[in-house]
């Protein structure tokens, strides 16, 4: 069965940064797309990041230029640098994986940015 797990989030004080993980197994994962996507209460889950099997990237407006994805096909694993971090920012994270329309989430992780 296809798992994504999602970690690294917690609370962390504005302009602080924090490293998500996310480890996929069961999943050819070099062959998927990945992205990180988020969702605030009371909100709609957004894209924050995709990087594509070519590891062709992009983001999401609000976060160019404080935000990185990447990923590790020989570790079955993508990543989510996120600096500069925001109030805003706080959501819960989900890992996707993406293939001709077939997709598989993972179950989150918070992420809480508070003074």
């Amino acid at each position: 069965q296809v798992q994504l797990v999602e970690s690294g989030g917690g609370l962390v004080q504005p302009g602080g940064s924090l490293r998500l993980s996310c480890a996929a197994s069961e999943i050819s994962f070099s062959i998927y797309d990945m992205a990180w996507y988020r969702q605030a209460p009371g909100k709609q889950r957004l894209l924050v990041a995709r990087i594509n099997r070519n590891s062709v990237i992009n983001y999401g407006d609000s976060v160019k230029g404080r935000f990185t994805i990447s990923r590790d096909n020989a570790k079955n694993a993508v990543y989510l640098q996120m600096n500069s971090l925001k109030p805003e920012d706080t959501a819960v994270y989900y890992c996707n994986a993406n293939r001709n329309g077939g997709q598989y989430w993972g179950k989150g992780t918070l992420v809480t940015v508070s003074s």
